[in-house]
């Protein structure tokens, strides 16, 4: 028998669109358990495995459904572009909780003029030495790929043109949300502000 999967998440994109984007890719069935932020604390583990941390769950489920790399070394490369990812991430949600309108001005200031072209300028690089490859690391998507789309999507969203110095970036998100199964996810899922 098959592995039963659930993901409890709040009910926004955010950091668990990443998993299911993988679903979505994998063809595979999983419950898409979504909570209020009221409802979090009342939360209590189900079965006799949990895992917690999006970046851990996507690095799982990229093993278990082929979207890892091909060696040792393609997947300490995903990892990093995971951590360049997440650090950009958290630069961006300072901006996003800071309740100064001065202070967060600077700090977005910040993130567009320092930390996009610090690590998009990375990731773009990255695709232009992959041997003509769309893709962050390899020949073909893995997990990587559809965390980074998914990211460089919400954010193009927020700051239209913000991608436009980095037209490999603009292709790998094209790649990925061209898939039939991504595709076909984005149509059906629950329309979320965030």
């Amino acid at each position: 028998m098959g592995e039963n999967y659930k993901l409890t998440y709040f009910n926004v994109k955010a950091v668990g669109e990443p998993i299911r984007l993988i679903f979505a890719y994998a063809g595979v069935k999983y419950e898409d358990n979504r909570v209020e932020h009221a409802d979090w604390p009342e939360m209590k583990s189900i079965g006799d495995k949990t895992l917690g941390q999006s970046n851990a769950i996507c690095r799982y489920l990229g093993k278990k459904f082929n979207l890892d790399g091909d060696n040792d070394w393609e997947n300490a490369k995903i990892d990093e572009f995971a951590d360049a990812v997440a650090d950009f991430r958290m630069a961006w949600a300072r901006t996003f909780k800071e309740k100064d309108e001065t202070r967060k001005a600077e700090l977005l200031k910040d993130v567009l003029e320092t930390v996009v072209p610090q690590v998009f300028g990375t990731l773009e690089a990255t695709i232009v030495g992959n041997g003509g490859s769309p893709y962050l690391v390899g020949k073909k998507l893995t997990w990587i790929d559809l965390l980074t789309a998914h990211y460089l999507d919400f954010f193009e969203n927020l700051h239209p043109g913000v991608l436009i110095k980095y037209p490999n970036l603009i292709k790998l998100k094209t790649v990925v949300y061209q898939t039939e199964q991504i595709k076909e996810w984005c149509e059906k899922r629950p329309v979320t502000n965030m």
